[in-house]
């Protein structure tokens, strides 16, 4: 019975999901593109390479050395080079067989499987780093394209103040109404340079988006026009909770990451003993037969059989086995040290993505229920005074580009506030245990 893996399943939906895309020009959601980008990661074809590598390895160092076989002329005269000449004249065939020191065979073949244990963890936290890589991608390019279509919407409205500017201006005397033009040209002005730059963004992260999704004309697609829904995956203590650090702590030991790191010890905890085994000395049997010819006078000689064994003798240990074994010591501890760092740095981004999504998830409520609406009143009420002549039309510039500014930087919050979930989220990744092939130290 074959069984298709979460990865497999991956790919194929990644591939079927692109063909379709391609075809339909449809638009694309987050979740298709976190798909299309997991189904077509050459990564994860590579890490399949290296395990199966590996395991062949593994295999292949638990077997015996293949035996050396010599066949020669041993004794033979130079005067004549005739095999019947001497009497230790033979010709000889001979075997030998090599047994590595104790135990080394099991421990090589041990050490490479451990090695091989990595790569499932390490595809999983591929998994999860691509996901946060494409989410953030897709949001970047969410927030450019309605960021611009907010401005465009503000420029019809600074267009239409143009012209209330240029009316006013032809029906009034002086220089105050001239003034008001100048302005509402100037920010028109603005508006477009902020548009060119917005767009410069988006060909920049469509560009990184590409890099996942390389089968997919990127000029022809649209995002969905809806964001996502994204949630925490983990309910985590509050920040007053005393237990918390050490919480995050565990959740944490549990990464995909973090365990690969732990096979990673445990694999270089094996080389230190591999290591040690080299006081040991390696033996090898050798055998060999060897022809004579009758002599000359046609008396008979024996044959000869040889039997013999061989043996290093470790015994000037300071410059060879002393430095190996101190070589996987420091390796282990490099290990051990990396994942130190590793932790140390993955608590201290979960840590930040906490408290940042505490308060944008503040300041979004903070917006929805106060700020866009009274920022769109206090506009409204500036443009009624200005087209009553009951007000100043500098008042209405601010007044809009300050709604302008709150709307968008609304948006940001609102994608800062998902890219952080999504970060999070990260952090947050099970280890799927059906998929990990454990390996004892």
């Amino acid at each position: 019975m074959v069984r298709i893996s979460l990865l497999q399943k991956a790919a194929a939906i990644g591939l079927i999901g692109l063909s379709s895309l391609v075809t339909a020009q449809s638009e694309l959601t987050l979740e298709q593109a976190v798909s299309l980008a997991l189904g077509n990661d050459p990564w994860l074809d590579g890490s399949h390479y290296r395990e199966r590598a590996l395991t062949a390895q593994s295999i292949a160092a638990e077997s015996l050395p293949d035996p050396m076989v010599s066949v020669g002329f041993e004794n033979l005269p130079a005067n004549g080079f005739n095999f019947r000449q001497e009497p230790m004249t033979q010709f000889r065939v001979g075997v030998s067989q090599e047994f590595p020191r104790s135990e080394t065979r099991d421990l090589k073949r041990r050490q490479l499987s451990e090695e091989g244990a990595q790569q499932p963890l390490m595809r999983q936290d591929r998994l999860a780093r691509v996901t946060v890589a494409v989410s953030r991608l897709w949001l970047e390019t969410y927030r450019n394209r309605w960021a611009r279509e907010l401005i465009e919407e503000d420029r019809a409205l600074f267009e239409y103040l143009v012209d209330v500017a240029e009316s006013s201006y032809t029906s009034a005397v002086g220089e105050t109404r001239r003034q008001d033009l100048v302005r509402a040209q100037l920010e028109l002005i603005r508006l477009e340079d902020r548009l060119m730059e917005l767009q410069q963004q988006q060909e920049m992260n469509l560009a990184g988006l590409h890099e996942w999704l390389p089968g997919a004309n990127m000029n022809d697609i649209e995002l969905s026009r809806s964001l996502p829904e994204l949630t925490v995956g983990q309910s985590l203590a509050a920040g007053q909770d005393p237990d918390r650090a050490e919480r995050l702590l565990q959740l944490l030991l549990a990464h995909p990451r973090i365990r690969s790191i732990d096979q990673k010890i445990v694999a270089t905890g094996t080389g230190i003993r591999l290591a040690e085994k080299k006081y040991k000395p390696q033996w090898s049997v050798n055998a060999s037969y060897g022809y004579r010819e009758d002599d000359p006078m046609g008396v008979y000689r024996s044959d000869f059989v040889s039997f013999g064994v061989s043996f290093d003798l470790p015994i000037f240990t300071t410059n060879r086995q002393d430095r190996e074994v101190q070589a996987a010591q420091d390796t282990e501890a490099a290990a051990r040290t990396e994942k130190t760092l590793e932790l140390r740095s993955m608590l201290a981004g979960l840590e930040a993505a906490l408290a940042s999504l505490e308060r944008l998830s503040q300041r979004e409520t903070l917006y929805e229920e106060r700020l866009l609406q009274e920022i769109s009143d206090q506009a409204e009420a500036s443009l009624t005074a200005y087209t009553n002549e009951a007000g100043d039309f500098a008042e209405v510039v601010r007044a809009r580009i300050a709604e302008l500014n709150t709307n968008i930087e609304f948006l940001n919050i609102q994608i800062d506030r998902l890219q952080t979930i999504a970060e999070l989220n990260y952090y947050l990744v099970p280890v799927e245990e059906d998929n990990i092939r454990s390996v004892s130290p």
